[in-house]
């Protein structure tokens, strides 16, 4: 059966391992340069990306293997070939497939007709590698995820619903805030299997953020959405005086790309508080964990 990584839940006893591996990858870059030689990886994006797309074909190129960029407009998906089909194929000229595209069911359709494992880069449900990466940069920062309280403030999207998703697997203090009118889905996290229990939603910012020890945003409005009425947003926004309400030594994340001036300030994503960098560069190491785990290679 092959190691498909479409939610947290497909690694979730296997995660420590990856963050293991990765943290001995990202101190020696070359050590696994072997690892996947003369094995090919596509890369399937039906949505633009920058570090998702840079960070995995760099990660393969490193681990040893090589990788093969396909954009949507690039295959037959834009002219009516089912995903079924496609996966059929694609299995037969590669050994993985990491997937970038809309809904979390055109993954699973792949998912379900292919003989390779499929890896999960984005949907509009879900975005696992970035909070698995999330959460090795908060390790790497704060030396454990106990006792930690991580806010995540702003807009219920993938990267909220994969937090939520997070927070009850590995038992994270995770505070969620957004306005009423943008709540996580929580019900079709739940019709998925994905979550059982209620987060802790807080829809006041300032309340939210007391003591925290993470704040984390994303971009109000996400890939692929319609523009959406941003006066709601704006007391969301992390700055100056919100993170003040923070524990002093907070860490501020942003999974980017950054809006500034709308989810934050420039103020705060250049301050001493902030790990942005950091964290997108944590995507590398991660990307090579979630990579070797899912070819069965750990």
């Amino acid at each position: 059966m092959e190691r498909h990584f479409l939610s947290l839940k497909d690694i979730e006893k296997d995660a420590l391992k990856i963050l293991e591996v990765s943290s001995d990858l990202k101190k020696d870059r070359q050590m696994g340069n072997r690892w996947l030689k003369g094995e090919i990886i596509g890369l399937l994006f039906e949505k633009p990306s920058t570090r998702t797309r840079v960070s995995f074909e760099v990660a393969i190129r490193e681990l040893g293997g090589e990788a093969l960029y396909l954009s949507g407009g690039e295959t037959q998906l834009g002219r009516g070939e089912t995903l079924a089909d496609t996966a059929r194929v694609l299995s037969r000229y590669l050994d993985g497939l990491i997937v970038r595209t809309y809904g979390q069911e055109r993954l699973e359709e792949l998912a379900n007709h292919s003989t390779i494992p499929i890896i999960n880069a984005l949907t509009d449900l879900l975005h696992p590698c970035q909070i698995l990466s999330d959460l090795f940069t908060i390790k790497e920062k704060k030396g454990t995820w106990e006792g930690i309280k991580i806010v995540y403030i702003g807009d219920g999207n993938n990267v909220c619903n994969s937090w939520i998703v997070a927070g009850e697997i590995f038992h994270l203090n995770l505070i969620i805030s957004t306005p009423e009118t943008h709540t996580p889905p929580i019900e079709k996290l739940k019709e998925k299997g994905l979550v059982k229990n209620e987060p802790i939603i807080i829809h006041d910012p300032r309340e939210a953020v007391k003591d925290a020890d993470v704040v984390y945003t994303d971009v109000w409005v996400s890939m692929g959405e319609k523009e959406k009425e941003e006066e709601v947003f704006y007391p969301y926004q992390v700055n100056a005086s919100l993170l003040s309400l923070a524990h002093p030594d907070c860490i501020v994340m942003h999974c980017l790309p950054a809006h500034r001036g709308k989810e934050i300030t420039d103020e705060v994503m250049d301050g001493e508080n902030s790990v942005v960098w950091d964290q997108a560069e944590n995507r590398l190491h991660v990307g090579k964990g979630i990579i070797l785990w899912a070819m069965n290679k750990i």
